[in-house]
């Protein structure tokens, strides 16, 4: 069964640190583009950030400088580094993998950032 499973995420503090971690079942995703995306209730999901299958990264002005996506091809694994949370980071954060006309979507995992 082909899916995506995405752990990491808990309740921290402001000005805390979580890494959240992605991983496939069923498939390796070294040729994927893997994007992060994000869900507030009440708000649409948004692009958090993304890495290309050569490495190349892109995010959203809100996490720039704060948040840092990397992979792992060899644990078949991508990392999003949350450092400097905010209250406004609290979100279910979701893992995608795109290649061509395939994507997969995880669970997802919450991330709840609060004094």
């Amino acid at each position: 069964q082909v899916q995506l499973v995405e752990s990491g995420g808990v309740f921290v503090q402001p000005d805390g640190s979580l890494r959240l971690s992605c991983a496939p079942s069923g498939f390796t995703f070294s040729t994927y583009t893997i994007n992060w995306y994000r869900q507030a209730p009440g708000k649409e999901r948004e692009l958090v950030a993304l890495i290309t299958n050569l490495r190349s990264t892109n995010y959203a002005d809100s996490v720039k400088a704060r948040f840092t996506i990397s992979r792992d091809n060899a644990k078949n694994t991508v990392y999003l580094q949350m450092d400097s949370l905010k209250p406004e980071d609290t979100a279910q954060y979701y893992c995608n993998a795109r290649w061509l006309h395939t994507s997969y979507w995880g669970q997802g995992t919450q991330v709840t950032v609060s004094s």
